[in-house]
């Protein structure tokens, strides 16, 4: 019973320890949309994204991760390769503030507490969810519904990250969010009374990108695999 109940403080002792590092910062980059309006390149950022997340390290492996990140997304159907949105000559613009949880997956162990100089790409993926304001398009123009709403989404992210300074992480990261929304460029509005001014392909949803940095600041205590 001595040796199992010293087993069990032994885990927990592991865990609690580990759990003490966190990471917090800013993530600093550029957004673009992907949808009925616009162009349709996949990294082609356009708009200012700027934000700010945290980490709490649950190994040198994963980590729980939340970010709030503020930027514009805009559809310019001139920038577009198709000819048919060219000539259609749509464009939108819409705010949106996006909170994102999830997990994050190293692919190389990242022991913050090594003393070394490490590198690893990493994935992350989890819910997203991003608040906007409704609008649509009247013969290209675009008019605000005096509404909002929240579009709930996939974030799939693939980023590299290195602690070049003591304490301090730096990351490049592109993260594509697929949403379970059609309403982010206005071709299918908000409004049930609105439905004649639809548009577009009403199977495929909306999709934003954000590419970008993140600088992040650690701190907590280092993990002890002992006890004392």
């Amino acid at each position: 019973m001595k040796h199992f109940t010293i087993l069990i403080l032994s885990i927990l002792s592991i865990q609690l320890s580990v759990a003490q590092i966190n990471e917090i910062g800013l993530f600093l980059g550029g957004s673009n949309f992907i949808g009925d309006v616009g162009a349709t390149d996949y990294i082609s950022p356009n708009q200012l994204a700027i934000g700010g997340l945290y980490k709490w390290n649950r190994s040198k492996r994963h980590s729980y991760r939340a970010s709030l990140i503020f930027s514009e997304l805009e559809g310019v159907d001139t920038n577009s390769d198709d000819p048919r949105r060219v000539q259609r000559d749509y464009e939108f613009s819409s705010k949106i503030t996006e909170i994102s949880l999830g997990m994050e997956f190293t692919f190389l162990d990242f022991n913050l507490h090594s003393g070394e100089k490490l590198g690893t790409p990493y994935l992350y993926s989890g819910l997203t969810v991003a608040y906007h304001d409704n609008h649509y398009l009247y013969n290209g123009v675009q008019r605000s519904e005096n509404t909002s709403s929240w579009a709930y989404g996939v974030p799939m992210v693939l980023g590299f990250k290195t602690n070049f300074m003591e304490n301090f992480i730096l990351g490049v990261e592109i993260g594509a969010r697929y949403t379970f929304s059609d309403e982010l460029d206005g071709s299918i509005p908000d409004s049930e009374s609105l439905q004649q001014f639809r548009f577009g392909n009403i199977n495929n949803n909306d999709w934003y990108v954000f590419s970008g940095i993140t600088l992040t600041y650690t701190f907590g205590e280092n993990p002890c695999y002992c006890l004392e």
